[in-house]
């Protein structure tokens, strides 16, 4: 609106009440023209101090008011674009190649928010850089809820202090929508190989120094984290060959090519079901539902041993709350469904929905937690 006419009765009510309280506050005398109305910028003010820049001030209040009444405008904007989001395609990126315990879990979950947002959530799978390449793009992209990316403890709480420039802050660059669920890793072995236990690869592993090699699912990833920190704490040497994804791992622990491999279970219950893997153990606290015969690490000779991987979905920043908390509802729908929390049971996966808030708390926490185990276990991004 103009500087004159009723356009301006919100600023001069504004200024009046600066006034007032600048008088209170600062000893200033102000008072308003005799016609009982401001007159526009600067306004007129008699008996003031001449340290007092009353046409700055006016300058200032009326930015502020203008930036206010920006933020109201891009609140709005948001809350309208919501309303008929999404009205095209969703595309989620799993940083990983197909296949693999990642690419598992977001599936599950796209498939059933799907139906609830009545469009086709598609996944898209690109691997690389232990899957820091496509969380670094997915963080740059547009911010208007059609691109998203499957979180994980390797791309969010791992590559952050493993790599030197991830080129990404996980708390600053995503807008979290919400957890998915955990899962714990199951230690896999050549069948060809001579263990049968956690202890019994400890020993042929300090009996012979680097002489073993393990898998990953690249370098950086929760994988990759979790045989560090076991190889740590148990005083090994391992060998490491990183691939692009637990697919391609999994195919080469079968033939041979590498002798373990720190699977996430949704992968790997197929292979240790065909007898065509032998696995040691589990990585969580407690033992896994669906295979309640096999000991936690902790169990088997590693006192409090733990590692367990979170899984969620995340928009790029900037993203409108309002798409975000509606992403977060079919997403919350879709983790308490009987569908999903049966399909993640039976993959070994423990479903934990979570608000936007949760999340984003539960990202501070694990990068708080996996980033010291980085450094104290020395591992670097090759």
């Amino acid at each position: 609106m103009g500087e004159d006419g009723e356009g301006l009765r919100g600023e001069d009510e504004l200024m009046e009440m600066f006034m007032r309280g600048a008088a209170t506050n600062s000893d200033l005398i102000l008072r308003r023209p005799r016609s009982g109305r401001l007159e526009g910028w600067p306004v007129a003010m008699h008996c003031l101090r001449p340290s007092f820049d009353t046409r700055s001030f006016g300058t200032l209040l009326r930015m502020r008011l203008k930036s206010v009444a920006a933020a109201a405008f891009i609140m709005l904007t948001g809350a309208a674009h919501a309303q008929d989001y999404p009205n095209r395609p969703i595309t989620l990126v799993v940083p990983y190649s197909a296949g693999g315990g990642n690419d598992a879990m977001a599936r599950g979950a796209a498939d059933r928010m799907s139906k609830m947002l009545g469009q086709q959530i598609v996944i898209e799978n690109r691997g690389g850089a232990g899957g820091s390449i496509a969380t670094r793009q997915v963080a740059r992209a547009e911010p208007d809820g059609y691109t998203l990316v499957l979180g994980g403890t390797g791309t969010l709480a791992i590559n952050p202090t493993l790599y030197g420039n991830v080129g990404y802050d996980p708390r600053k660059d995503f807008a979290p929508v919400g957890l998915i669920g955990t899962s714990a890793l199951v230690i896999l072995v050549n069948k060809d190989l001579p263990v049968k236990s956690v202890q019994e690869l400890i020993a042929l592993a300090k009996k012979e120094p680097d002489k073993l090699n393990y898998a990953s699912a690249g370098v950086g990833s929760g994988i990759h984290l979790a045989t560090v920190h076991f190889a740590n704490e148990a005083g090994i040497k391992l060998t490491h060959i990183p691939y692009k994804g637990s697919g391609p791992a999994l195919t080469d622990l079968v033939g041979g090519h590498v002798a373990i491999y720190f699977s996430s279970l949704p992968p790997a219950i197929g292979l240790m079901k065909e007898d065509k893997v032998r696995a040691l153990a589990v990585t969580g606290a407690t033992r896994s539902p669906v295979f309640p015969d096999l000991p936690t690490v902790a169990e088997s000779g590693l006192p409090g041993f733990e590692a367990v991987l979170h899984y969620g979905i995340a928009a790029p920043a900037g993203t409108p709350r309002a798409i975000v908390d509606k992403l977060n509802a079919a997403l919350r729908a879709a983790v308490g469904s009987d569908e999903l929390r049966s399909r993640l049971a039976a993959e070994g996966a423990e479903p934990l929905g979570s608000t936007p808030d949760e999340y984003a708390a539960d990202i501070d926490r694990e990068e708080t937690k996996w980033s010291a185990i980085v450094k104290r276990s020395g591992a670097k991004a090759e």
